[in-house]
C-alpha cells in the first residue's frame, strides 16, 4: 500500500536536543491522522519535515510516495500547511491574500481571482472579501489561513494545532470544513492539544513523547487498551466532596481524582460501583450523579504520558536551539525552491 503520508525511523536533532528519535507513522489516503503528544514531544518538528521545511537527520519521510528530501519540489507542489499561527498579511484584504498566494503559485491572474472567490465562498468569508485581514476575528483569520493553504488544490494537508486560541463555535466551524475536505478525498495530518478534537476528527492516532512513538491506533482502540471504564460521582452537597473522595479512593486506589465538583476513578474491578454505593449509603452521603462511562482520550493521554494535554501552548520542540536551527533550515528550503 502507498500511504499518503509515511515516516520510517525518522530522526531529527537540534544540537543536544533529539526532537525525533526514530518515529514511524503512516496515514492512509482520505483519512485524518492525529499526532498527539506533550508540548515539545516532536509533533511540530515532524510536520515541518513532511512539509520540507526541515531536513531529517535520519530515517525517511514520504508524501504520496515522494521522498521529502530527494523530491522536495514535488512534495511542496502537492501539500498545504496551516501552522500554529495564522500566516496572513494583515494589511491585505481577504481576497488580496488569496490572490497573492495564487499568483505566487503561478496561476494566471484570472484563474487566481476565480480560485480566491471560490475559497472565500467555501469558507464563508465572501462578506469580508474586501476588508483588511487585521479587522477579522480569530475564527475568520484561521478560516482565511486554511483557505490560503488550499489555493493550490493540495490533496494532502498538514494542520499544526489549527484551532489553538479559537472559541468553541469557531473551532466547530473548522471541524466541519476539515470533514468536508476529507470527504472530498483529502488526507490530513493533524496535531492538536485539544484531545476531544482528535477524538472527533482522527481516523487513527499516533501518540509521541520525547521524540518516540508510545502508542497508536484508532481512538476507540486506544481508549479500550489504556482506559477501560471510568466511575463518575458528584455528591449533592459540596461539603461532602472530600469525604466522598476518600471513600472512592479507598475502594479504587490513589488514581481517584477530584475534578471540579466531580470525583472520577478508573474502574479495574466490576465490584467497584457496588462497593462505592454501599460506602456512600453507610456514611449518609447523598449523591447527585453516579455513572460509569468509557475513558476519554484525555485520560488515555494522562495514562500514557503522566500528565494532561495543555491546550493553548504552542509547541517549541527543544526551545531556542530548535528555533535557531529551524530558521536556518527554512532559509535553505526557500533558497532551494
Amino acid at each position: 500500500m502507498t500511504y499518503a503520508i509515511e515516516a520510517e525511523g525518522l530522526v531529527k536533532r537540534f544540537k543536544e536536543t533529539e526532537a525525533l528519535a526514530g518515529v514511524d507513522l503512516a496515514a492512509r489516503k482520505g483519512t485524518v491522522l492525529g499526532l498527539l503528544g506533550p508540548n515539545g514531544a516532536g509533533k511540530t518538528t515532524a510536520v515541518r519535515i513532511f512539509a520540507t521545511l526541515l531536513r531529517p537527520d535520519g530515517g525517511t519521510a514520504r508524501v504520496a510516495g515522494h521522498d521529502v528530501v530527494r523530491e522536495a519540489g514535488v512534495v511542496r507542489a502537492m501539500v498545504g500547511l496551516t501552522g500554529q499561527y495564522a500566516a496572513v498579511d494583515e494589511n491585505l484584504t481577504g481576497a488580496e491574500n488569496l490572490l497573492l498566494i495564487g499568483r505566487l503559485l503561478g496561476l494566471p491572474r484570472r484563474e487566481a481571482k476565480a480560485r480566491a472567490g471560490e475559497l472565500l465562498e467555501r469558507f464563508q468569508l465572501t462578506h469580508a472579501a474586501g476588508r483588511a485581514a487585521k479587522t477579522f476575528s480569530g475564527g475568520m483569520r484561521r478560516r482565511l489561513d486554511l483557505a490560503a493553504s488550499l489555493v493550490g488544490r493540495p490533496r494532502i494537508l498538514f494542520l499544526d494545532e489549527p484551532t489553538t486560541g479559537l472559541d468553541p463555535h469557531s473551532r466547530g466551524e473548522l471541524w466541519d470544513m476539515l470533514r468536508g475536505l476529507v470527504a472530498d478525498g483529502a488526507t490530513a495530518l493533524l496535531t492538536t492539544q485539544y484531545l476531544n478534537e482528535a477524538d472527533v476528527l482522527a481516523d487513527e492516532i499516533v501518540v509521541i513523547d520525547k521524540g518516540r512513538v508510545i502508542a497508536e491506533g484508532t481512538p476507540d482502540r486506544l481508549k479500550a487498551q489504556v482506559g477501560g471504564q471510568v466511575l463518575e460521582l458528584r455528591p449533592i452537597l459540596g461539603q461532602d466532596l472530600a469525604r466522598a473522595h476518600a471513600l472512592v479512593a479507598g475502594a479504587a486506589g490513589p488514581e481517584a481524582r477530584i475534578e471540579g465538583e466531580m470525583i472520577t476513578a478508573p474502574v479495574k474491578d466490576p465490584e467497584l460501583m457496588p462497593a462505592v454505593v454501599r460506602a456512600l449509603d453507610r456514611e449518609g452521603i447523598a449523591v447527585g450523579e453516579l455513572a460509569l462511562r468509557r475513558s476519554s482520550l484525555d485520560e488515555v493521554f494522562l495514562a500514557l504520558t503522566g500528565h494532561r494535554a495543555e491546550p493553548g501552548e504552542p509547541e517549541q520542540d527543544g526551545g531556542a536551539a530548535v528555533r535557531e536551527e529551524d530558521e536556518s533550515e527554512l532559509e535553505k528550503a526557500v533558497s532551494r525552491s
